[in-house]
């Protein structure tokens, strides 16, 4: 072998020992395994513009930090959405309000909960504050006994009108009228934009109006309305009208929601890096709000709406990704 040869050969040696030695460091601060790549990740937009916001916010995190592919589906919260996780379609909801006990979800081995998504939903009826100026009673369900003509409407008749919600919402309302012994006709409008178009436009009248709502809402800072007390809970009390039975056992105020984040069994077995961002994230109801009203008050862009709520909070998305 000549020098020049041996030379070569030596420089050879030390570059494939250096290739290894960075290897080893590489392994060592993965904790000595490969990350897998972050593939499709299927997440579920429910019909209000908060579960936009939650979803729309991920899939730019998601796409911007991971280099993930996020495909968005729209199908219907609870047994239709847990339904479509058992057959692979779906691999994540980012607020479910169905986590109370008995619910599907805990039946269902193919739906795992990972935490809460950082807000507490709350259910409950709502009148505007000017009318409660003028009907002070009416600060509680037992005011609005005798009164019920107040809120009478073409769909309602004699009775007064009660404006349900979106029929795909968690809600209990038949049954609570008829629990509390109210002459009041239930009256659903349709989905949520046509519920909101129609008390908003009796807000703006100042007409009177009761009606199903819920906070986190970002019309909740643009319209100035009360919650009626209902009720306070009692044990046994029922939240879920389609199971029927006494009408008594629903007469008691919504719970309190904690809104949790769901995955599917097979997304929680695939090693996907978005899984750790997923299990990570959590925001305020003020932040949910901020960017469900630039989408839907401001008429912004979902993308663009999310890209700059991304842009101004670093550190809780940060925070995320750790």
């Amino acid at each position: 072998m000549s020098r020049t040869e041996g030379r070569r050969r030596v420089r050879l040696i030390g570059l494939a020992l250096v290739a290894s030695a960075a290897l080893v460091l590489a392994a060592g601060a993965t904790g000595g395994t490969s990350q897998a790549a972050c593939d499709e990740v299927v997440l579920n937009e429910n019909s209000w513009v908060g579960s936009t916001a939650n979803v729309y916010v991920m899939k730019n995190v998601l796409e911007s930090k991971l280099k993930c592919k996020v495909k968005i589906l729209n199908i219907t919260e609870g047994q239709p959405a847990f339904q479509a996780m058992a057959d692979g379609k779906i691999d994540v909801v980012m607020e479910d309000w169905q986590n109370l006990p008995g619910t599907p979800y805990e039946k269902a081995k193919s739906v795992v909960p990972v935490g809460t998504n950082g807000i507490t939903g709350v259910i409950g009826w709502y009148i505007p504050r000017y009318l409660l100026k003028q009907y002070p009673q009416f600060k509680t369900w037992r005011g609005l006994k005798g009164k019920e003509s107040v809120f009478k409407s073409p769909e309602s008749g004699s009775q007064g009108m009660f404006l349900g919600g979106d029929p795909s919402y968690v809600q209990k309302d038949r049954a609570l009228i008829k629990g509390l012994g109210l002459n009041l006709k239930h009256v659903v409008a349709g989905a949520e934009p046509a519920q909101v178009a129609r008390w908003s436009q009796l807000y703006k009248q100042k007409k009177p109006v009761l009606f199903y709502w819920y906070d986190p809402q970002y019309l909740n800072a643009q319209y100035d309305l009360v919650q009626v007390q209902l009720p306070k809970r009692f044990a046994g009390c029922q939240d879920d009208e389609k199971k029927g039975g006494d009408s008594k056992k629903y007469a008691c105020a919504y719970p309190s929601y904690r809104l949790d984040k769901l995955v599917s069994a097979d997304f929680l077995k695939s090693r996907s890096p978005a899984l750790r961002v997923i299990r990570n994230f959590k925001w305020t109801s003020a932040d949910q709000n901020f960017v469900a009203n630039l989408i839907s008050g401001k008429k912004l862009s979902k993308d663009k709406a999310a890209a700059q709520w991304v842009k101004a909070n670093g550190k809780k998305v940060n925070a995320w990704l750790k």
